[in-house]
């Protein structure tokens, strides 16, 4: 398959660094509920959702997620030259394909949102949305024509509640491969499982499959669609893929087992935005003979915006990548080979432990600039012995 100043250490998980977590993407109520507290009626009308229930009692939930505020950035004062670049004469479709998945590379500020649309039980209750921001920079990792792999780092400056402004937190955030007339995919089946999917090549002529990965760089979906190129506008528009649960919402829903979701990216003058159509499905395990397996509870609808920005210093970013990139280097390619053998896997937890927790507290460890590659290599061959079970192994 085709596939700070920062610290000298690469992934110190330090209280700066779980502060930051937990302010910018957990989803704890209690953050949510002082958050609200302390705002004007006024305040709180900004975080409301207008795509909203009207005539819902609890029409006016606030959403829940992200409450800080971070430092004051500046817009791009001109349209994305990536984004003028794709009405150039005289450009095959696949050049401008490139040129579209490139645009997303930048400095962005993110704004993250997700509301249920519809309920699909008898008696549904609409959940409260999710908001989030971040200040995200977005690099080219690898370039091979066909294949572009994309990284997403976050730099976050947040209010304190004196005022002030915090130092600058730096962590990985998700990563995006695509790959031109791919044939194979990896998809998730459910139950912490994927498994290999091939794809017609009549299906995949012209096509782009988009794996997306998670901040400890295992996979999380892939999926595929061709891009669509018309005047002032270029987007991509995927299939139909699992996806596990989300971490916005493992910390408060357990009544769900995975999403069955679309993507669609947008390329724009000031950015991008990545649109999500998502099912929430959940497993039965007491299911009839001859009965559905599975039950849709809600429909969500994602919206996440990109909007350039210019001025900001993503410095940070960029040291951190340089001092852990070996570390993520060698992940990424056990994947890589896990992924090229064509074999189902799952990952299972060790001694209470997940992959994620174990990548970045143990990591720490191993990811210094005085550790020897051989360290790193053994590092990574134990954690995917405890966490990764390979089908046939």
């Amino acid at each position: 398959m085709k596939r700070t100043q920062c610290e000298p250490v690469a992934i110190r998980v330090d209280v700066r660094w779980i502060m930051a977590l937990a302010l910018v993407f957990c989803s704890a109520l209690s953050m949510a509920a002082s958050a609200g507290a302390n705002e004007s009626p006024q305040q709180q009308d900004t975080r409301r959702f207008t795509y909203s229930w009207q005539f819902h009692s609890d029409s006016e939930l606030a959403p829940r997620g992200g409450t800080t505020r971070g430092a004051g950035v500046t817009r791009a004062p001109q349209p994305n030259a990536a984004w003028l670049s794709l009405t150039e004469d005289g450009l095959s479709a696949f050049e401008r394909d490139r040129l579209a998945i490139l645009a997303m590379a930048g400095e962005y500020q993110a704004s993250f949102d997700f509301i249920e649309t519809i309920g699909f039980e008898d008696g549904y209750v609409p959940k409260a949305p999710y908001q989030s921001w971040g200040t995200e920079y977005i690099f080219v990792v690898e370039d091979r024509g066909s294949f572009i792999s994309l990284q997403h780092i976050l730099v976050m400056i947040v209010q304190m509640p004196d005022g002030s402004m915090s130092e600058p937190m730096t962590m990985k955030h998700w990563r995006q491969d695509w790959s031109f007339e791919d044939t194979e995919m990896n998809v998730f089946v459910g139950n912490n499982t994927w498994e290999p999917k091939s794809i017609p090549a009549t299906s995949a002529a012209g096509t782009w499959t988009q794996a997306v990965y998670q901040v400890d760089d295992s996979p999380r979906y892939e999926s595929f669609g061709k891009w669509v190129h018309k005047a002032g506008t270029s987007f991509w528009q995927s299939g139909q893929t699992r996806r596990p649960v989300p971490r916005r919402e493992t910390s408060v829903r357990k009544d769900y087992d995975y999403l069955l979701g679309t993507n669609r990216h947008t390329i724009t003058p000031s950015g991008w935005t990545q649109e999500e159509d998502n099912l929430k499905v959940q497993l039965l395990e007491n299911a009839t003979q001859g009965g559905d397996p599975e039950v849709v509870l809600a429909r969500e609808a994602g919206l996440n915006r990109y909007e350039k920005i210019v001025d900001f210093d993503f410095s940070p970013a960029k040291a951190y990548w340089a001092n852990t990139q070996r570390f993520w280097d060698a992940i990424n390619a056990r994947w890589r080979q896990i992924l090229g053998a064509n074999k189902g896997y799952r990952l299972e937890k060790y001694q209470g432990q997940s992959f994620l927790m174990s990548v970045l507290l143990e990591g720490d460890r191993v990811s210094r600039a005085d550790v020897a590659d051989e360290e790193i290599e053994q590092f990574v061959d134990q954690l995917f012995q405890r966490f990764v079970k390979v089908e046939g192994q």
